[in-house]
This record gives C-alpha cells, structure tokens and sequence, in this order.
C-alpha cells in the first residue's frame, strides 16, 4: 500500500459492507495509536504478523478487481410463464438502462427521426422498459385533432413486421400441425400459380426470399384484390433462377398469405387473431383497426393519392389495394403487445398456460438457411449494419418493418426488444430512424452486466 508522504503512517483499510451489495476496501483515518495491542498479549509483533498476513490477501484482491471483492452468489431467479414487470438489476442489467434510453430516443425526435416511439426491454420473462416518448404526430402539420402522447399502449403500423409477427407464425403452427410442408412447391397449395418457369418454386423460398421474384412492382395503381394480385404475380417475368440469390420481395409474403388461407379455408387475419393474438391476449393488435381505436394509431405519410395523411389505414399501397389486409403488411400493434409476442417465443412458444408453437419450430425457424445469406424462415438474422447493431449475438433473430418498426430477440441472452416509429410522418424520405435502430439496440445489450459484451457485428 502506498504511504504517501516519507514519515507519514500507513493507511489502514477495514471492510465494509454496503446493503445487498459487495464488500469493498475503505480507507480509514490514521490514528497515533492505531489498533492498540492488548497488554495481555506474549507475542504483540507476532499477532500483529499474523493479522497482517490474513488481511493483506483480502486487500490486494479487493485491488486487483477495482477496489471490489466477489459479488456473493445471486440468487436464482424463479420461472415465469408470462411477462412481470422488475427492476433492471434483477435480471442481470444495469439499472441506467432507461436513462440512456431517456437520452437516445428523446435526442432522435428533436432530430427528426419521428415525432415519437414506443420501446419494450425484457429479459428472463421480466419487463425491464416500457415507456413510450414524444408525440404521435408532428404538431406542424398534423392530422390528429390535438398532440396525442405516445404510451406504451400507442398503436403503430407495423408494415413488414407483418411478415413475422403474422404470416411467419400462421404457417409455423400449420406446419405444428402436419398441414403445411414447405419443401413443396407453391403450386401444391395455390393451382392457380401455373406459369411453367416457377414451377420450381418452393414455400421454402418464398419465407427465404429466394423465389426469383422481383423486389417490388406498383401494382396497387391498377390492381384490386386477390384474385387480381395472384394472376399479376404468376404473370409476371421471373427476375431471377429461384433458388440462386436472396432478394427480399413482398410478393414471397402475398404468396404465403395465399397459401394460409387455402390451407385454413379462412381469411389471414381471422386466423392469424383466433390462433395467436386472441389466445396471447394481445388486444391491441390487428388488421383494419376500429375507428374507435383512431386517437391511439400514430398517422403515417402524407399520399396525395390517398387523400393526405394516412390515418388508422395500412400505409403500404399494395396491402391497401388488396383490403388492408396482407401477408406482408397491414398489422397493428403496440409495444406492451408485441412484448407479449417476443416473450412467447423465448419461452419456446406458450405464454401463460397457452401454446402457439412448439419449441422446436421456433429453433428451426429462427436460424439462417443458406450460407452467405442472413435470412431464416420468414424471420432475418443479425448482419453487417443491420437494425440489431453490434452486439446480438449471432443466434438472434427480428426483422423491421417500412414505417419504422422493429423486434429483436436474442435467445442466448434470453432478451428482447421492441422499438416502434412512425418515421415515415411525413414522408418515407426520412432515414433517421437507422441509427436510431442501432443506438437503441446497443444501448440494450450495453446494459447486460451478467454476460461478457462481444461485438458480433462482421465488417460487410
């Protein structure tokens, strides 16, 4: 220990306890006297030696780990089969969580991100953040009657996390269920998708993103409905062989909407709520929301097409040509709801007494399919610049959606987060959001202190 001073006499340290905390090593101050001997002891240097010798050990380990001695053992956390509100600290998480949050999300509305967002952080089936922030709409040219502020209860248009959330998990519980093999091809299921160069095509490809279609086509200019949309798309070229390039299309997901609901005999969005979000309790969550719910559903882009501001109606064009409901966009939901949906999957599928999927198939569709490419089945992976920022672990799995929305959960940390914008208000120019995205995913794997921070991320 150093003494300071030549002459001055040593510091002494004693250990002291702080209230559910470590022990650490203190300084106390010096006395004339310290630690007097009693008058009674034989060998006064030879305790003095002995005492040494048994506290020296302590004091240098406290040193060598920044002034702290081992943590006491944790305590075991008890299993929880739906989502309870905790501290951050009882999962493993620092507790300025929501503090640098309150610093990250409040910084990207002033700087134009989107005129608010809704965040959920959970972990170990508990609630760690659920907060929303800012306005549902821009005060300079609103559409809402007055500034609605964003709670967690706050309903977003998810655009393409409709894939995931409701198309995605359809065809996994028909797959549960032996009524859905996905190494077939498409034209099993949908006869009418006839033309000769797909016939190769494959539901496989379709939730990959490897059916040789084309990313994206105005259909909505001319089209109406789904008979009209399955001919345009079974007509039209292939952009390329199926099977040899990943190109992320949104007709891979009307497709699958197609197949459900031949399989099931019943609209998407009738299944997809008896089946899921009705069992899970997911209230807020749905296609063609009420008029009702209007003050609660944040505004997304101005369409002059469309007669302004779109307003409690799916943004994307096509899902709105084809009725507000499609197999790739079209769904509303909240943070509190979509938190409920992450959970489920990290429990493997059940969520409070009721299964939606097996254990299994989460696992299998979750992981990537090809090399080289990061898509699993329906869901997306962590790659270079991706929404998940540097640290999810490369086992993660989200996706985002058009409008500003996005999930990720990372079953190796057992966590999740949700982060909902309507970064498009006014206008889909805005780019924003993408490292708001990233902040807030890296802010939430920061908080992490039970497990090491390893920077997955690869240099694209």
């Amino acid at each position: 220990m150093n003494e300071g001073r030549s002459g001055a006499p040593p510091r002494q340290f004693r250990l002291t306890g702080r209230p559910r905390g470590p022990y650490v090593a203190v300084p106390i101050r010096a006395r004339s006297d310290p630690y007097p001997l009693p008058a009674h002891d034989p060998q006064p240097q030879m305790s003095l030696q002995v005492a040494l010798r048994a506290v020296l050990p302590l004091v240098l380990l406290a040193g060598c780990v920044g002034g702290r001695l081992p943590s006491p053992a944790p305590r075991r956390l008890t299993l929880t089969d739906s989502l309870v509100p905790a501290p951050p600290r009882e999962v493993g998480m620092s507790p300025e969580i929501q503090t640098r949050l309150d610093s990250i999300i409040p910084a990207a509305i002033a700087g134009g991100a989107a005129p608010g967002a809704a965040v959920a952080v959970g972990r170990y089936g508990r609630l760690v953040v659920l907060k929303g922030y800012g306005d549902t709409d821009w005060e300079q040219g609103r559409v809402t009657p007055r500034l609605f502020p964003v709670t967690d209860s706050t309903i977003y248009d998810l655009a393409s996390l409709t894939k995931v959330v409701a198309t995605t998990t359809a065809a996994m519980i028909l797959e549960d269920e032996g009524k859905l093999q996905i190494d077939r091809p498409v034209a099993f299921y949908l006869p009418e998708f006839d033309d000769s160069s797909k016939a190769g095509i494959t539901v496989r490809m379709l939730l990959t993103h490897r059916g040789g279609l084309e990313a994206f086509a105005p259909l909505y200019q001319t089209l109406r409905g789904r008979e009209q949309y399955l001919q345009a798309i079974n007509s039209r070229p292939l952009a390329y062989a199926p099977g040899t390039q990943t190109v992320y299309s949104d007709w891979d997901f009307i497709l699958m909407q197609f197949i459900v609901e031949h399989i099931t005999g019943e609209p998407l969005d009738r299944f997809v709520q008896e089946r899921v979000f009705g069992p899970l309790g997911m209230s807020d969550t749905g296609y063609r929301p009420a008029a009702a719910l209007r003050d609660r559903i944040a505004p997304t882009e101005v369409e002059p097409f469309r007669g302004g501001k779109v307003w409690g109606e799916v943004h994307d064009e096509n899902a709105w040509a084809l009725g507000g409901v499609s197999g790739h966009a079209g769904l509303f939901s909240s943070a509190r709801d979509l938190a409920v949906f992450a959970q489920m999957l990290l429990n493997g599928g059940e969520y409070h007494g009721v299964r939606i999927l097996r254990p299994e198939t989460i696992a299998r569709w979750t992981a990537r399919q090809y090399p080289g490419s990061s898509r699993a089945l329906g869901w997306d992976t962590p790659s270079p610049r991706s929404s998940a920022g540097h640290y999810f672990s490369p086992r993660s799995f989200g996706h985002t959606g058009f409008t500003g929305t996005s999930i990720w959960v990372d079953p190796q940390k057992d966590l999740f987060v949700v982060l909902l914008t309507n970064r498009v208000d006014p206008t889909r120019e805005n780019e924003r959001h993408i490292p708001l995205r990233r902040a807030v995913a890296d802010a939430v794997q920061r908080a992490v202190l039970d497990a090491p921070l390893r920077e997955w991320e690869e240099a694209p």
